[in-house]
């Protein structure tokens, strides 16, 4: 990507994330990011695909962060969590919530370039906990990791509350684990 692109997804992340998709046209972030529409178009070719570009990015960033974490995890049971632990360092920057929730309530068209950025950032979650909850030998692992979405989602779609609860949501997931590890009578 281009010195220019690089500028116009930055400048789109913040306005999109900060104000919102439908709310923010390619004349203000031309603006935010120094360059003219017609840069922006070459670049980009529509809004749509800046906003799926932004998503892009913003899951990259995301996945390596939860990958990094579940790496440095402890046992395997504490792997399964990590994600939380995850969400904890990621919340310190960005306390609009969830950005690809946000984009699927403004883009709900599947046909959408975003909209599949979007959904999949979701379903790779619910694989990875899968995976992880697996791994750590979790009876009904795909139950499991269900819950672990929904809970994860529940944290994140609290975030711009003055209300914290990714602490318990925390304590909650360790629970669901350890009830999944739990010796079968």
């Amino acid at each position: 990507m281009t010195p220019a692109g690089r500028r116009i997804v930055a400048a789109a992340e913040e306005l999109f994330y900060h104000r919102g998709i439908t709310a923010v046209g390619v004349d203000l972030i031309a603006e935010h990011s120094g360059v003219t529409k017609r840069t922006l178009y070459n670049q980009f070719g529509s809004k749509d695909h800046l906003v799926a570009t932004y998503l892009a990015h913003r899951d990259q960033r995301w996945r390596s962060l939860v990958r990094a974490t579940v790496d440095a995890g402890g046992t395997p049971a504490e792997k399964v969590t990590a994600p939380f632990e995850a969400l904890r360092t990621w919340s310190g920057t960005n306390t609009r919530g969830c950005a690809f929730i946000n984009a699927l309530a403004e883009l709900p068209d599947p046909s959408h370039p975003a909209y599949r950025i979007a959904a999949n950032q979701k379903l790779w979650l619910l694989a990875l906990f899968t995976e992880l909850a697996t791994t750590a030998g979790c009876s009904r692992p795909a139950t499991l990791a269900t819950q672990l979405l929904v809970l994860h989602e529940g944290a994140l779609a609290m975030q711009p509350l003055s209300l914290d609860s990714l602490p318990e949501s925390i304590d909650l997931a360790r629970a669901l684990v350890g009830a999944a590890l739990a010796p079968r009578r």
